[in-house]
């Protein structure tokens, strides 16, 4: 796995595949293998990077506090540090709303926009949620045993778990073999997903942007779909009807062919 220096901070990645690059963006204490199931798909057309954002995987973990835009600028002087001009980015939940700084404060280093399971603003509803996971940290042996319990029930729908149990106990323990991440990191994140503003921001971003939600979705539901699409000048609109947050894990057939098509129409 190769790593870089960006301003200070040892940042870990994986390159695969080759042509236009794909900047690939994990969600709240994911690292970079959670985006596994779209790799097969999208290395046949792009170079794809997919990157440990400060605090996750087995890049460094500095003291908090973390945001969004900060992610946003670290990402950009990341992609300075590997020669990389200018990527198409894809970023699900934490991930999305890192994306969105990224393309309106270095509108030039983005191709394309491919905002997953995003939000605009932190409301109260999803403030009350992430303060849950906050709350639970702090009592339960590992950040891992906080996705396991406390996240993955937002992320998936009933049908996910009555119907496909095989397939929740194979991502339980695709988490727990993960580089573990240590609780100040965790909170530190959660800290950045409550102070998420991207209102402002939204004017700013002129690359061809997709956003995706999952209809059964209620962390970052369709409530988002206006004030996202509504800022987004010529954002195109997708809602998967029989997801919920996390799609790209419980459906990545219909995830990987719609968001590819997106992709490749945006290509060079």
């Amino acid at each position: 796995m190769p790593r870089v220096d960006v301003n200070g901070l040892t940042i870990n990645y994986e390159v695969q595949g080759e042509g236009e690059a794909l900047l690939l963006i994990p969600y709240t204490s994911a690292d970079h293998a959670c985006y596994a199931f779209q790799l097969p798909a999208y290395t046949e057309h792009f170079s794809c990077i997919a990157v440990d954002l400060p605090g996750s995987g087995e890049s460094d973990k500095p003291s908090g506090p973390y945001s969004t835009e900060g992610h946003a600028d670290q990402l950009a002087a990341f992609l300075d540090a590997i020669g990389v001009e200018q990527a198409h980015v894809a970023g699900v939940s934490l991930g999305a709303a890192v994306g969105m700084h990224l393309a309106a404060r270095h509108s030039s280093r983005v191709r394309s926009l491919s905002l997953h399971s995003g939000w605009s603003r932190t409301d109260d509803y999803l403030r009350v949620v992430v303060e849950q996971w906050r709350t639970l940290a702090s009592s339960l042996p590992t950040v891992a045993d906080v996705v396991v319990q406390a996240i993955f029930p937002w992320c998936f729908t009933p049908d996910m778990y009555v119907e496909r149990p095989e397939a929740i106990e194979m991502l339980v323990d695709f988490v727990r073999g993960r580089p573990a991440q240590p609780l100040e990191a965790f909170v530190s994140q959660i800290d950045a997903v409550i102070a998420h503003d991207a209102t402002a921001a939204l004017g700013e971003i002129a690359a061809p942007t997709l956003i995706t939600f999952g209809a059964h979705d209620l962390v970052c539901s369709t409530r988002f779909a206006v004030p996202l699409t509504g800022g987004i000048a010529g954002s195109e609109l997708v809602v998967f009807e029989h997801l919920s947050h996390a799609g790209l894990h419980e459906d990545p057939e219909t995830f990987n062919r719609t968001t590819l098509d997106f992709l490749l129409r945006q290509g060079s």
